[in-house]
């Protein structure tokens, strides 16, 4: 049989499996519905502090019994992506627990009084003005005195240098994070046990942008601290002999990377964004600057869902033309070229992005105070539990569609 032909006998093979879904579509359990797909993964975007609001999602799925094989993320989602890849299932959210506890505590003992203030918000309503400027204090801390197992200010700063070092191009030193994900991250275990994690980095010297990816390359502390090397905070990390900052410098999000890796896989894509392309006009230049970080780093999934699905779509109306085309009609070069072409997976994304708090502005991603760590915990917690409630979200989709996406929030309006 041809490959062409083979392609195609598998596809309608494919299809009437889809087809004899809808019969027994039962509204299933979240995790019963996860197992009909090839893949399930875990998509973190980056946003400093907020990513406590990923945690919290992945407790949930964990609670719901729902364990992706493929952890994908940039900054802090490529920290927390490192953390659940590199542990026992039955681990992570303890080990998510240890990093987050420990790195929403002052970095030296002239930082406990602010953080003894910012208790108190653990018994204030929320959003009462005393709460935002507890939150910023948190924020002021983390300038001023750094985040314990994180970052330490470099003193003197950066401005006493000139000679192209980490102390002459960056306010902070990182050493203390690597140190944390040396104790709390198996880097041997990412790298042997199946689980693929993939984090995002951008070249400082050619402007490019790459994925670090297990499934491609052995996985270690330095690709996961270049991922979240936000310049001019943090400096670059060398990787094989390349510098590189920040991914969310090019792209926040790996959902596109997902998508399109192949081989490509019938997959359940649970998406956590931190930053919110929606939002109000600002009203003060404080606003302007947090709404242009929602801007930057959020990642307009639709768009990009919108554009990838017509391409699956695209795919599969190919599959079923070339169906119809005679045997020995169509080129063998012709054929070739077009074989990779051909594809009739489905993609169902469930996709969860934080809602800022009505007191946060513009520096809530580096407020790193515990109460704060916590609130965001418990947001991305009832957000996915209450996706988590709608089991329609969790089923594979029928064929053709190509790409789906669900979003709690939208849902209700």
């Amino acid at each position: 049989m041809s490959t062409r032909r083979r392609g195609a006998a598998e596809r309608r093979v494919a299809r009437g499996r889809a087809l004899t879904r809808p019969a027994a579509r039962t509204l299933s359990a979240p995790a019963e519905s996860a197992g009909a797909y090839e893949t399930v993964a875990l998509v973190l975007q980056g946003g400093g502090a907020l990513g406590a609001y990923q945690c919290g999602v992945y407790e949930a799925l964990h609670e719901a019994g729902i364990r992706p094989a493929w952890f994908a993320g940039t900054s802090i989602g490529a920290i927390n992506a490192a953390i659940l890849a590199g542990n026992a299932p039955e681990r992570r959210v303890e080990r998510l627990h240890e990093f987050w506890d420990t790195i929403c505590a002052p970095a030296g003992a002239v930082a406990w009084p602010l953080v003894a203030l910012a208790g108190i918000s653990d018994w204030l309503p929320p959003s009462t003005p005393l709460s935002a400027w507890l939150n910023a204090l948190g924020a002021w801390g983390a300038l001023a005195h750094g985040q314990q197992g994180f970052f330490t200010p470099r003193l003197p700063p950066p401005y006493a240098f000139s000679d192209g070092s980490a102390a002459a191009t960056s306010f902070y030193d990182t050493a203390p994070l690597k140190a944390t994900l040396e104790r709390l991250v198996d880097f041997d275990r990412i790298n042997a046990d199946g689980v693929r994690l993939s984090v995002g980095a951008t070249n400082v010297a050619t402007g490019n942008f790459r994925y670090f990816d297990s499934a491609r390359e052995r996985i270690r502390p330095e690709h996961v601290l270049a991922s979240g090397a936000l310049p001019p905070a943090f400096p670059a990390v060398v990787v094989d002999g390349e510098p590189y900052w920040d991914g969310g410098l090019v792209s926040n999000t790996p959902l596109e990377y997902v998508l399109e890796s192949v081989p490509r896989r019938d997959t359940l894509v649970l998406q956590v964004d931190l930053w919110s392309a929606r939002g109000p006009l600002p009203k003060t230049v404080l606003d302007v600057l947090e709404r242009q970080k929602d801007i930057q780093y959020s990642s307009r999934t639709r768009q990009g869902t919108d554009q990838i699905a017509a391409r699956q779509r695209l795919r599969n109306a190919l599959g079923l033309l070339l169906e119809r085309v005679p045997d020995g009609s169509l080129p063998a070069e012709l054929g070739a070229e077009l074989e990779p072409w051909l594809c009739d997976r489905v993609f169902n994304i469930v996709h969860l992005i934080y809602r800022a708090k009505s007191y946060e502005e513009q520096y809530k991603d580096y407020a790193f105070a515990a109460a704060t760590m916590r609130e965001h915990w418990a947001s991305g917690h009832d957000d996915m539990r209450r996706s988590l409630a709608r089991p329609e979200y969790f089923m594979l989709p029928q064929r053709g569609l190509g790409v789906v996406t669900h979003d709690i929030h939208r849902a209700r309006g």
